[in-house]
């Protein structure tokens, strides 16, 4: 029964998704796009951007719509090509939107409800300051204007409809996503006991042959993000990055040889890893372990090496994104495409479900 896995014996079929809130960072261009680079010639790649998702976060119309523009802009300046991957927007494929409705059928509140992100962003959308594991009770009880909306709550489920319903193989998922990968095969287990099928597989993570990469922002801790404030943009001009990367925080400085590095300045030593010749880590490097080092002088040349990389980029982002026909022809021709799988998978499903015509 299942068509979409014949029609993909050739190529696994490897899936991600970017919400539509802001700009590409370099946490998202080394982290994912430029390893995606590397997959266009051995696997059937699909890569779309995720404004339903967006809508958790209710945000302004106007702004999401542009939002889609410039990362769809960003994509394709980035490398990827869209006659080797396909590209598209989330709510171009209307069977995602039904398939949701009836995945959700076979999901649990509870289950929802304990998911770490849930929790989390519950619990910021709330101003709640605790972190007890009964934020479920504090939720349901809360008296107030605030309220977490029901497309938080069911996130994990929408996820799970864009991965199975191309039947994808692989998903590249950071630390914050994988318990939903997980939530994604425990829903496709259940649904092929429920109904006494062999129809959805179990999609992996895929780690690009190694250790996820995670690029730090310029605040002093945790990774590079759009809500944390502390991102380089593949948009950023010559002036906005080199401000930006004078202002990371660091510390006062080693008053000891061989003194561990602390993580502010870590954070800089593992972007200059990312863009910088060996020669000019190793020199900082030294510096840093015989007390010599400048801080200004490392992040002036920390700078430099960044705009070689994202200048370029930059350039080919304002050139697509003033193209309106281009970039409508690229998410045509990429929904054309996807809705091809997702409108066998939807047919499948509800014949499956019982869902039949009289």
């Amino acid at each position: 029964m299942n068509m979409n896995m014949e029609k993909n014996k050739d190529k696994k079929v490897v899936l991600s998704g970017i919400r539509s809130t802001g700009n590409l960072h370099l946490g998202n261009y080394f982290g994912a796009v430029s390893k995606f680079l590397k997959l266009q010639d051995e696997y059937d790649c699909r890569y779309f951007i995720a404004d339903l998702h967006a809508l958790t976060t209710n945000p302004d119309p106007k702004m999401l719509h542009e939002s889609v523009k410039n990362i769809l802009a960003e994509y394709l300046a980035a490398g990827l090509d869209p006659e080797k991957n396909m590209l598209y927007v989330q709510s171009d494929i209307p069977e995602i939107s039904e398939m949701y409705l009836l995945l959700n059928m076979h999901v649990g509140i509870g289950e929802l409800m304990r998911t770490a992100s849930f929790k989390d962003k519950a619990r910021k959308a709330l101003g709640i300051t605790s972190d007890s594991d009964e934020i479920e009770k504090e939720i349901i009880g809360n008296q107030t204007n605030q309220r977490v909306n029901a497309g938080l709550l069911t996130y994990p489920t929408l996820m799970a409809v864009d991965i199975l319903i191309h039947h994808a193989d692989y998903v590249p998922v950071g630390k914050d996503q994988e318990q939903h990968l997980e939530l994604t095969r425990r829903f496709a287990r259940r649904f092929n006991s429920f109904y006494g099928v062999d129809y959805f597989g179990e999609p992996v993570n895929f780690n690009f042959g190694g250790e996820a990469l995670k690029v730090p922002g310029l605040d002093g801790s945790g990774k590079m993000g759009k809500s944390e404030g502390n991102c380089i943009y593949l948009i950023d001009d010559e002036k906005t990055l080199r401000k930006k990367v004078m202002r990371a925080v660091t510390d006062e400085g080693p008053k000891v040889p061989d003194s561990p590095v602390s993580q502010p300045v870590a954070n800089l030593f593992l972007l200059m890893d990312l863009v910088s010749d060996k020669e000019v880590v190793d020199h900082f490097r030294k510096a840093y372990a015989d007390c010599s080092i400048r801080y200004g002088d490392m992040k002036k040349q920390l700078a430099e090496d960044l705009l070689k990389v994202t200048l370029p980029i930059r350039e080919r982002i304002l050139d697509i994104r003033s193209n309106d026909e281009l970039l409508a022809k690229v998410v045509k021709s990429g929904a054309e495409r996807a809705r091809a799988y997702a409108a066998d998978t939807l047919r499948e499903v509800r014949e499956i479900m019982g869902i039949r015509k009289i």
